[in-house]
C-alpha cells in the first residue's frame, strides 16, 4: 500500500521538474530571441534534450537552455531521422482547410488519390517532380503556385500568367517543360499573392512541397517509386 504513494509522489515530482525545465528553457530564449515565437517546448526520450519549436523550426535545448542544438537526431539502429518524423507531426496540414480553388487541379485515371504539391515555376527541383508525376496514375494533383521571389525574381509575374492563361494546366505543362511563357500581362484575378501567404502561414519554406491527404507533408523532390509508397503510407 506504502508502495502507490511513493510512486505517485515520484511521477509528480518529475512531471513538476519537466514542467520547470521547460519554464525555464521558455524564459531564457526569449531573452536571447524576444520576437521568437515558441509554440512548443517537449522534454526527448534521448540525452536529456529538449525540443523547441521555434518559428517553424525544430531545436534542441538542454534543461537550463546553456546550450542551444541545430541538426537533425538520427536513430541509427533503425536509420530513421527522428527530427524529420517529428518536423513532419508538428508541421501536419488539415487537408479540409486548403483551399483547393487556389490550385491547378490535375486529375490522371480515377484520381482517387490526392496530393497538393506548394511548386515554384522556376525550381529545378519542382521540373525534376513534373517528370516524375507522369509516372504516376490514379492521382488528383492540386498544385499551388507558390513563387519564392527571393530565389527567382521573375516567378511572381510568371505565375500569374500562368494562371491568367486561356488553359492553366496546359500554360503550367508548356512553361515547366519547355519555357513558354503565356502570351498575357497576368492582370487578370488570380490567387498568387493569397497563395504566398497561405504558403508563409504553413511554414512552406521550399518547393516541392507536397502535402498529402492525411496533412502530413513532405518536403522535396521524390521519384516516382517513392511517392506511389508515400501516397500509400498517407491516404486519409
Amino acid at each position: 500500500m506504502k508502495v502507490i504513494p511513493l510512486a505517485l509522489a515520484a511521477t509528480l515530482m518529475l512531471a513538476s521538474s519537466v514542467h520547470a525545465n521547460e519554464t525555464v528553457i521558455r524564459k531564457a530564449l526569449l531573452q536571447q530571441f524576444p520576437s521568437a515565437q515558441i509554440s512548443s517546448i517537449k522534454k526527448t526520450p534521448y540525452s536529456g534534450l529538449y525540443e523547441v519549436y521555434l518559428d517553424g523550426q525544430l531545436l534542441y535545448a538542454d534543461a537550463k537552455a546553456q546550450y542551444l542544438f541545430t541538426g537533425d537526431v538520427i536513430d541509427l539502429k533503425n536509420r530513421r531521422n527522428l527530427t524529420q518524423a517529428r518536423l513532419n507531426q508538428l508541421q501536419a496540414v488539415n487537408w479540409n482547410t486548403l483551399p483547393l480553388n487556389y490550385a491547378l487541379k490535375t486529375v490522371k485515371g480515377n484520381g482517387s488519390r490526392k496530393l497538393a504539391v506548394f511548386s515554384d515555376v522556376d525550381c529545378p527541383y519542382c521540373r525534376k517532380f513534373e517528370a516524375e508525376l507522369t509516372k504516376v496514375d490514379n492521382i488528383t494533383v492540386y498544385t499551388f503556385l507558390y513563387p519564392i521571389e527571393g530565389l527567382h525574381p521573375k516567378a511572381v509575374q510568371t505565375s500569374k500568367q500562368i494562371w491568367c492563361a486561356p488553359d492553366r494546366n496546359k500554360a503550367w505543362d508548356e512553361y515547366i517543360t519547355g519555357g513558354t511563357v503565356p502570351s498575357n500581362d497576368g492582370k487578370c484575378a488570380n490567387p498568387i499573392d493569397e497563395t504566398i501567404a497561405l504558403g508563409l502561414k504553413l511554414k512552406v519554406s521550399g518547393t516541392p512541397t507536397l502535402i498529402f491527404a492525411n496533412g502530413q507533408r513532405v518536403p522535396g523532390m521524390v521519384p516516382a517509386a517513392q511517392l506511389e509508397r508515400l501516397l500509400t503510407a498517407h491516404a486519409k
